[in-house]
């Protein structure tokens, strides 16, 4: 399958020898036209695909490692560090997010899962957000930010348990609350 996926880029003319590769295809990690670790910068297109990458993303399962930039859509999003747009049902960062994680509207709701262990600056707009250190906005129904250097959460519950309960107004508002909830 990857010598097929090889041949038929040699067809479209594109050169496959640079040290970074302009398009990816892949069916899964293992069978794609480049191996994992080679950094796509331009177009990934995949069932499930993962590489370094400065690319548009474009697949059911969008996998990026090491620092990556660009915009991932697809059913899932996942990645190492990530800087730019992450939009999916799931959105998962290990560790830090630069940028906007979202997924399609329905309504008034944005659905899905935003999920950033480290760091997220930015918006992070789904039916449940979690960040393990706020620096944004947090924006539907369930926000949850271990700490916050600076950040608003708006939806129907809202939870920064470093936040102690209206004693650091205006800074703070408490560790829980409904519709909004800040620090700065």
């Amino acid at each position: 399958m990857k010598r097929l996926l090889v041949i038929l880029m040699g067809v479209a003319g594109l050169n496959c020898v640079m040290a970074s590769q302009p398009i990816q295809l892949s069916l899964t990690p293992e069978i794609a036209l480049f191996d994992r670790s080679e950094r796509i910068e331009g177009l990934a297109l995949s069932i499930w695909g993962e590489n370094p990458q400065s690319a548009f993303a474009l697949g059911f399962v969008n996998g990026s490692t090491g620092d990556s930039v660009g915009l991932s859509v697809g059913l899932v999003n996942y990645a190492e560090n990530y800087t730019g747009c992450q939009w999916s049902f799931l959105n998962y960062t290990k560790g830090n997010f630069t940028g906007w994680q979202g997924g399609p509207f329905f309504g008034l709701l944005v659905s899905g899962v935003n999920y950033t262990e480290g760091s997220m600056t930015g918006l992070q707009c789904g039916m449940v957000n979690y960040t393990g250190k706020l620096n944004g906005l947090q924006l539907d129904l369930v926000n949850v930010a271990d700490t916050a250097k600076s950040g608003v959460q708006i939806g129907l519950v809202n939870i920064m348990p470093e936040n102690e309960w209206f004693t650091a107004l205006p800074d703070q508002l408490a560790p829980g609350m409904v519709l909004i909830n800040w620090c700065f």
